[in-house]
């Protein structure tokens, strides 16, 4: 297992990221506009039915998105085989994602539906309990198909076919809209469900996008060979499965810990007042939006490493990190400057409110600086699901996010020790301080993992294959 030599320069590999990082960035936008459809929507039904929205996507977000992060060891699984000329693997991997997903749905969707004791436990009014239940009951009957498309959708990504999942995920988004009309406002001789119809029309959605993703992975002419569909069932193999979620467990446990960390920040802030709640929710929301961008590059950037590494070659694998955050970085000088030139106007946005306005636009200064190392670890992040170092993401993040900012966040905004409280201003600068060691703790692991012998690292992803 020689190395090879470079390939190509930084340019085209700047090129190749981007033409696979935009694809991925629209299809994130779809997915968060579905979201956005569902609370706009039920809002004009009752704000019951708005706040059960928000309240069970709380519970539904880190629950899905640590099923998701399960499947998330395969596209650099895939790209890794795809690189090496070992594409008649690729198909046993994605078989046995199938499973993965079927069997992490079972546990998930438990969770899901006996959701009524947090509800109880939350202490909220029977009627707003009422709503929120039978919205998670209703997006239960779409877990199994969204992460079956999520499998499906990881075989695409794995092998540089972003394109497939933008579409796939826009027409849903397409879909999602007159779906919620029918359901939530009761049309075409169906009940009107409020609330609780954004979850049938969310649930349908899925499905729809999960048999169209498979049915692009069984015509698509690039996977031909690699007679996906061969066997309907696949057995079980417990050797790849435990390869599978050695990588991806760490993934999960990563991804549902900062979405929790994010919900608890808010409930933190309840007792402050409406005010300062809505003016952090602003400051979330702008920030989630402007995350997709190094999210993409990063996922990106997963997907090409994988592919080099393949291809036995570290030394490309080492310019697609350089290119990524270098495209990264500049891509938040542009956001951050809009961020703090507009933030007035962007807090008006969501709010008429001028109190709102100015707690929201002081956020979001925060916001703008926050974005810089939230940009360096996505990107870190993104380059070591490549290498396969899945374990040093869940440490770090862990550490970063429940070591440093929950406990520092809940001293700058609720306590005086040391400085008088600061309210969401003080959960933010935390954010600011656990990203950055987040940033420098990933981007070290990187350089230490880019500076082993080429020897050595190539052996260890053969292992891991």
């Amino acid at each position: 297992m020689q190395p090879i030599k470079p390939q190509g320069g930084y340019a085209a590999e700047s090129k190749k990221l981007i033409s696979l990082a935009l694809p991925i960035l629209f299809a994130q936008l779809s997915q968060n506009t579905m979201g956005l459809a569902d609370s706009i929507m039920a809002g004009r039904v009752s704000a019951a039915d708005m706040a059960a929205i928000s309240i069970g996507a709380s519970i539904w977000l880190p629950l899905v998105l640590f099923g998701h992060g399960l499947l998330l060891a395969l596209p650099p699984t895939v790209a890794y085989l795809n690189g090496r000329g070992q594409r008649r693997h690729i198909a046993h991997q994605i078989r046995q994602g199938v499973w993965i997903a079927l069997g992490a749905s079972i546990p998930l969707g438990l969770m899901i539906y006996h959701s009524d004791m947090i509800i109880r436990a939350m202490g909220m009014e029977p009627r707003l309990a009422e709503i929120t239940l039978g919205y998670l009951h209703a997006m239960l009957w779409g877990l199994p198909a969204y992460l079956l498309m999520v499998n499906f959708r990881c075989l695409n990504d794995g092998l540089g076919k972003t394109k497939p999942a933008m579409l796939i995920t826009f027409f849903g988004l397409l879909l999602n809209i007159p779906l919620n009309y029918i359901f939530i406002y009761g049309k075409l001789g169906m009940p009107a469900f409020g609330a609780v119809g954004c979850g049938i029309a969310t649930a349908t959605v899925n499905w729809l996008m999960c048999l169209m993703m498979l049915g692009y992975s069984k015509s698509a002419a690039h996977l031909r060979d690699l007679n996906l569909f061969a066997k309907i069932i696949e057995r079980p193999d417990a050797h790849t499965q435990k390869k599978l979620l050695r990588l991806g467990f760490p993934l999960a446990m990563a991804l549902c810990s900062e979405v929790t960390l994010f919900a608890l920040t808010s409930l933190l802030l309840s007792p402050l007042g409406a005010n300062i709640v809505a003016s952090h929710q602003i400051a979330l929301n702008t920030s989630s939006f402007l995350f997709m961008l190094p999210t993409s590059i990063g996922m990106a950037t997963t997907i090409l490493i994988g592919q080099h590494l393949g291809e036995q070659s570290p030394a490309d694998a080492k310019k697609t990190a350089y290119c990524a955050f270098a495209i990264g970085l500049a891509v938040t000088v542009l956001t951050a400057l809009i961020t703090v030139f507009l933030r007035e106007p962007i807090a008006a946005v969501f709010v008429a409110d001028k109190e709102v306005i100015a707690l929201a636009a002081a956020l979001l200064l925060i916001v703008a600086l926050y974005q810089f190392s939230d940009s360096i670890q996505a990107i870190s992040i993104g380059a070591l699901r490549g290498y396969k170092d899945t374990k040093s993401i869940l440490y770090i993040t862990m550490f970063c996010y429940w070591g440093i900012g929950m406990p520092l966040g809940y001293t700058l905004a609720r306590t005086d020790i040391l400085v008088p409280r600061l309210g969401a201003s003080g959960f933010w600068i935390s954010f600011v301080v656990s990203l950055t060691v987040a940033a420098l703790l990933l981007s070290g692991r990187l350089y230490r993992i880019q500076k082993q012998p080429d020897s050595l690292l190539l052996a260890r992803l053969e292992k891991l294959k």
